[in-house]
C-alpha cells in the first residue's frame, strides 16, 4: 500500500508520512491499545485455563505427571498448528490486508468447548472438551501474536510488546479474581465470563482494526534478495522453515526459548495442585495464588521494555531468568500461602523479561517483513514445545521426590536456558535501537 493511501488518524502507525529522512516513526498509541485489548481478549481464557483445567483433571488423575501431560497437549497443537496458520495468515494479509478475519471466525468457535469444560462427567468427555479448545485456540493464537509486527516498525517493537504484555499480565489478575470470587460458587459461571471477555473485546477489536492500514512493509534485503534471486514472500511455507533451520545462532535462540517456556509452563500448570496439596488450600483459593504475581507483572513490563531496547534481548532475558530463580528457590524455602505469593512475584517479574523480549528477538531474525507470522509461528514451535514437555517433566520430577519440592526443582530445570541466554548475551551488542537482530 503506497504512503500516500494511508490513514492519517493519530492512531495509526504511519506518522512517518512527511517526517524527515531518518526520523524513527513512532509507535501510535491507538494501535497498540487496540492490540493489548487483542492480546487480553486471547490470553483471558488462557490464563483461566492454566489455573483452573489442572484442578478439574485431578478429579480424575493422582499423577502430577500425567495431569502435566495432559496440560502440554495444547502445546503439541500449537507446535502443529501454528507455524501453517502464520503462514496462512501472511498469505491473506497480503492478499486482503489483514489478518483479523481469522481471528473473528475461529475465537468465537473456541469459546464453545471452553465453556463446557466444567459440564464434563468423564475423563474422555474432559479431554474432548479440553482437545477441542486446545485446537481451535491455537489457530487463532498465532494470528493475534502476529498483528503487531504488521503495525509496528522493528526498533519499536519490544516497547509495544511490553504494553501487549502488560495486557497479558491484565488476564493473570482477572483470572485470579474469578478464581477467588467466583469457582467455588459456580464453576461453570466461572468458566462462562472469559469467555465473555475474549468475544467482546475480539469484537471490539474486529471492528476498529479493520480500518487502520497495516504499515508497508520496508524489509532489509536478505544475502538471497542481493543476488537478485527470488525474495522470502514468494517461497512457500516449507522453503521459509528450510531456510529459519539454517541459521545457528536461531536454532539457540529457540532452544533457550524451548527450555524457558516450559519450565514456566509447568511452574503454572501446577501451581494450584501445589497449593491444595501442601499449603492446604481452597482450589478458588489457590487459583488466585497468581494475583500478586499478575501485578508484578504489571508493574514491570513497562521498565523492562525500555531497559530492553538498550541492553539487547538476549541479556535481559538472562537477567530475567536469574530473578525468576531466586523467586522459585525463595518459594521453596518459605512454604506458606504469604511466602509463595511474595516469591511468586518475584518468579513472574523475571519471567516478563522473558515475555516481552523471545518474540520480538525472533521477528527481528526474520529475514523478510512479509514472514513475519510464520517466524512467530517458529517462535510458538518453540514456545510451545517447551510448554508441551514442561509441565510433564516437572510433574515427574514431583513424582520423584514431593509436592513440597516443586520451586526447588523448576529453580534447578531455570539454569539450562539460564546459560543459554548468557552465552547469547555475551555475544550480542547492547546498542539501543540497534539495526540488526541482538541474537539472530
Amino acid at each position: 500500500m503506497s504512503s500516500s493511501s494511508r490513514s492519517t488518524d493519530p492512531g495509526s502507525t504511519t506518522p512517518e508520512q512527511g517526517a524527515a529522512p531518518g526520523a524513527r516513526p513512532r509507535v501510535g498509541r491507538k494501535v497498540v491499545l487496540l492490540l493489548a485489548l487483542a492480546m487480553f481478549a486471547q490470553e483471558s481464557v488462557w490464563s483461566f485455563y492454566d489455573s483452573q483445567v489442572p484442578a478439574s483433571l485431578q478429579v480424575y488423575l493422582s499423577s502430577a505427571g500425567l495431569i502435566g501431560l495432559v496440560m502440554g497437549i495444547d502445546n503439541v497443537l500449537g507446535v502443529i498448528v501454528q507455524p501453517l496458520m502464520g503462514h496462512l495468515s501472511d498469505r491473506l494479509k497480503r492478499r486482503v490486508g489483514s489478518r483479523v478475519p481469522i481471528i473473528m471466525v475461529v475465537a468465537p468457535a473456541a469459546a464453545v468447548p471452553f465453556v463446557l469444560i466444567p459440564w464434563a462427567n468423564s475423563l474422555p468427555v474432559l479431554l474432548l472438551f479440553v482437545i477441542s479448545f486446545a485446537f481451535l485456540a491455537n489457530c487463532s493464537r498465532v494470528v493475534t501474536e502476529s498483528l503487531l509486527p504488521d503495525y509496528v516498525s522493528r526498533e519499536h517493537r519490544s516497547r509495544a510488546n511490553g504494553a501487549l504484555k502488560i495486557a497479558t499480565s491484565l488476564t493473570i489478575v482477572s483470572s485470579s479474581l474469578v478464581s477467588l470470587l467466583v469457582v467455588d460458587h459456580d464453576l461453570r459461571l466461572a468458566f462462562v465470563i472469559p469467555a465473555l471477555f475474549m468475544l467482546v473485546c475480539f469484537a471490539v477489536v474486529g471492528l476498529t482494526l479493520r480500518r487502520i492500514p497495516a504499515r508497508s512493509a520496508h524489509p532489509a534485503p536478505t544475502a538471497v534478495e542481493a543476488d537478485g534471486t527470488e525474495t522470502t514472500e514468494d517461497r512457500p511455507f516449507l522453503r521459509i522453515l528450510a531456510d529459519a533451520f539454517r541459521d545457528r545462532r536461531r536454532l539457540t535462540l529457540m532452544l533457550g526459548i524451548l527450555c524457558f517456556a516450559g519450565t514456566w509452563a509447568g511452574l503454572r500448570a501446577l501451581t494450584t495442585p501445589y497449593a491444595t496439596e501442601v499449603l492446604g488450600m481452597s482450589r478458588g483459593a489457590a487459583g488466585a495464588l497468581t494475583l500478586p504475581g499478575g501485578i508484578a507483572f504489571l508493574v514491570a513490563a513497562v521498565p523492562i521494555a525500555f531497559l530492553s531496547d538498550r541492553v539487547g534481548q538476549a541479556r535481559m532475558i538472562a537477567y530475567g531468568i536469574c530473578g525468576f530463580i531466586l523467586g522459585t528457590v525463595g518459594a521453596f524455602a518459605w512454604q506458606t500461602p504469604l511466602g509463595t505469593t511474595v516469591f511468586l512475584a518475584v518468579a513472574a517479574m523475571g519471567y516478563a523479561c522473558f515475555s516481552i523480549n523471545a518474540v520480538v528477538a525472533i521477528w527481528n531474525s526474520a529475514p523478510h517483513e512479509h514472514a513475519l507470522g510464520t517466524y512467530t509461528g517458529l517462535y510458538t514451535v518453540a514456545a510451545s514445545s517447551g510448554s508441551a514437555v514442561g509441565p510433564a517433566v516437572l510433574g515427574s520430577t514431583i513424582d520423584l521426590t514431593s509436592w513440597s519440592t516443586m520451586f526447588l526443582n523448576a529453580a534447578v530445570v531455570a539454569v539450562i536456558p539460564l546459560l543459554i541466554f548468557a552465552r547469547l548475551g555475551r555475544r550480542a551488542p547492547a546498542t539501543a535501537h540497534h539495526s540488526e537482530p541482538p541474537v539472530a
